[in-house]
């Protein structure tokens, strides 16, 4: 039988919204995340990172960094009881940047690249999984990648949603407060 998923974007969703994250100091995970990846993992969804790192691209870091930043936002998780099932990431950008990083990919947020590979290799059921973010951007990779879409108000997600969504193509199936409020929405839909 296929899983179901929540994916989950980094920035502005578990973690605050900072720019680029150059220095491991400037990571910080929201401290409502581990509750809300918990939830996810006692009730039996997985719960995967889906993120765009173009930082890597544009010279702001190197690729390492991602991996720091991801050992720091493991190890927050665990502390509070919970899991990330896989963390996957884009440092590719389309017209910025060196080779291999300048590359028009496929898992460069809104593309269905990231989900697309995940629902492979976790055998999960699209349809009955869900994206969370906090850019247009998510909503449309939900709609690219056959999930359902929850738009937070955190980092980016209350201006976005205050000043642009008139002109958005596709609205998210939830609207919520923040990563812990989307959990208990998805969950309690069954």
């Amino acid at each position: 039988m296929n899983r179901r998923a929540v994916f989950i974007d980094r920035d502005g969703t578990i973690s605050e919204e900072v720019g680029y994250v150059n220095h491991p100091s400037r990571y910080r995970v929201f401290p409502y995340s581990a509750q809300a990846i918990k939830l996810l993992n006692d009730a039996g969804w997985l719960a995967i990172l889906v993120t765009n790192q173009a930082g890597v691209a544009r010279g702001y870091f190197a690729e390492e960094m991602i991996g720091t930043v991801h050992n720091i936002l493991t190890q927050e998780l665990e502390r509070g009881g919970a899991r990330l099932d896989a963390i996957y990431f884009c440092p590719h950008h389309p017209t910025i940047g060196d080779p291999p990083y300048r590359f028009d990919c496929d898992c460069r947020k809104p593309k269905p690249g990231l989900i697309r590979r995940a629902v492979a290799e976790f055998r999960i059921d699209a349809a009955r999984s869900w994206m969370v973010g906090d850019r247009y951007s998510d909503t449309e990779l939900a709609r690219n990648a056959g999930v359902r879409a929850a738009f937070v108000l955190s980092g980016y997600g209350r201006g976005e949603w205050e000043h642009q969504r008139r002109a958005w193509r596709h609205q998210p199936d939830a609207v919520a407060e923040n990563l812990l409020e989307a959990v208990e929405i998805i969950i309690a839909e069954k």
